[in-house]
C-alpha cells in the first residue's frame, strides 16, 4: 500500500509539471480527489486490514489526500498569475509622454449646484444622507403625514411599481428615517438633528420650460429645542446668498404640504428675466424654488420624536431650478436632453 502511495505521488508530480491551463488542472483534481479518484480507491483495501493497521493507513492516505489538495491549489494559483502576466503583457503599449489632445469632459450643472449646496450646509454642521429612489408608500407618504387616499397625494402624479413600491416623488421620503436614525443623539446627548438627503425624484408630469418628469431635490431638516422660522429663514437666506454670491430677493408665502405646519412657499426672483416675467418663470418674475415650514407634530411623532419637547424645520430644495437660475438655463428639458452641445459649456468650478 505505501509503495502504491509513493507511485502516485510520482505520479501526480509528473502529471503537474505537464499542465498548461487550468482545465487540464480541474481533470487532475478529480482523477485523484474525486469520488472515484485514485487516492478514493486506496480505502477499498482497507477491507483487509486489521483495526490497528486501518487506523495507520487512515491516517497516511488522508495525508496523501491533503498533500494532493495543497499542490493542486499551489498549482492553480501559478496558473491564475500566469495567465494575468500573459494578460498584461498582451496589452499595447502607449508611450505616456507623447502629447495628446482630447476634449476636456464637464460636470452636469446640477451636480455642480448639489455639489456647492452640500458645501454651504456642511459648513453649517449638516450631514449629507443618502437615500433609495425606490420606495415604499409609507416612507413616501404615510411617514409624513398623508395617509392613503388622502387627496394631497393627488398634487403628485406617482409612478407606482407592481411589487406595491414605488418610485419617490419627493426627497420628504426620507425624513422618517433620518428621524429615527439620529433620534437617540438627539435625547440622550442633547445634539440637534441636521440634515440634508439630496435625491432624484420621478412625476408623471406634463413636461414644459419649467416642468419634468425627473428632477432633483435636495430636503434637509433640523431638529433641536426651540426651532422657529426665524431659523429656517436664516439657513435659507445663507444658502441661497453664498451659491449666487449675491443677496437673492426672496419672498415667503403661505403654502399647503401636510408635512409641515405652518407650511410656506419661498419663491426667488426669477434670474433669468430679472423678475420681469418669462416662460421660465410663467411670466410671474418670481420662481417657486423651496416648499418649506415647521415639521408637522405627527411627522416628529411617527418618526420617534416628542413633539411636546422638540420642533423642527424642514425644506425641500428644487436643485434643478437652482441650478436653472445659477446657469441661466431656460427651458428645463435641456437639462435631460443629454446634449453635449448644451452641456459642455459648464466646468468644474472647485
Amino acid at each position: 500500500m505505501k509503495e502504491q502511495m509513493e507511485k502516485l505521488k510520482i505520479q501526480l508530480d509528473e502529471e503537474l509539471s505537464l499542465v498548461n491551463n487550468l482545465q487540464e488542472l480541474d481533470a487532475i483534481r478529480v482523477k485523484y480527489l474525486g469520488k472515484k479518484g485514485l487516492i478514493t480507491d486506496l480505502l477499498k483495501g482497507m477491507k483487509d486490514l486489521s483495526n490497528d493497521e486501518r487506523k495507520a493507513f487512515g491516517a497516511l492516505v488522508n495525508e496523501l489526500k491533503q498533500s494532493t489538495a495543497d499542490k493542486i491549489a499551489q498549482k492553480t494559483q501559478e496558473l491564475k498569475e500566469a495567465e494575468i502576466r500573459k494578460e498584461i503583457e498582451s496589452m499595447p503599449q502607449f508611450d505616456v509622454s507623447i502629447p495628446t489632445k482630447l476634449d476636456r469632459g464637464s460636470y452636469h450643472p446640477i451636480t455642480l449646484v448639489q455639489r456647492e449646496c452640500e458645501r454651504i450646509f456642511k459648513s453649517m454642521g449638516f450631514t449629507v444622507e443618502d437615500y433609495s429612489e425606490v420606495v415604499t408608500d409609507y416612507e413616501c407618504f404615510e411617514s409624513v403625514n398623508i395617509p392613503k387616499n388622502h387627496p394631497a397625494r393627488d398634487m403628485q402624479d406617482t409612478y407606482y411599481l407592481e411589487n406595491g413600491q414605488l418610485l419617490k416623488s419627493q426627497t420628504s421620503a426620507a425624513q422618517n428615517a433620518i428621524l429615527k436614525k439620529y433620534g437617540d443623539a438627539l435625547k440622550n446627548d442633547g445634539k440637534p438633528i441636521k440634515a440634508i438627503f439630496p435625491g432624484r425624484c420621478f412625476r408623471n408630469e406634463a413636461t414644459d420650460a419649467c416642468h419634468e418628469n425627473t428632477f432633483f431635490q435636495m430636503e434637509g431638516m433640523m431638529v433641536d429645542k426651540d426651532i422657529s422660522i426665524s431659523n429656517l429663514i436664516y439657513f435659507m437666506k445663507t444658502m441661497l446668498s453664498e451659491v449666487f454670491k449675491k443677496d437673492i430677493k426672496v419672498r415667503l408665502r403661505p403654502g399647503f404640504f401636510p408635512f409641515v405646519e405652518p407650511g410656506f412657499e419661498l419663491d426667488i426672483s426669477c434670474l433669468i428675466c430679472s423678475g420681469e416675467g418669462c416662460p421660465s418663470c410663467k411670466h410671474s418674475g418670481w420662481l417657486e424654488l423651496c416648499p418649506c415650514g415647521m415639521i408637522h407634530p405627527q411627522v416628529l411623532r411617527e418618526g420617534g420624536i416628542d413633539p411636546e419637547e422638540y420642533t423642527g424645520f424642514a425644506f425641500g430644495l428644487g436643485l434643478t431650478r437652482l441650478a436653472m437660475m445659477k446657469y441661466g438655463i431656460k427651458d428645463i428639458r435641456d437639462l435631460n436632453s443629454g446634449s453635449l452641445k448644451a452641456l459642455a459649456q459648464f466646468t468644474d468650478d472647485e
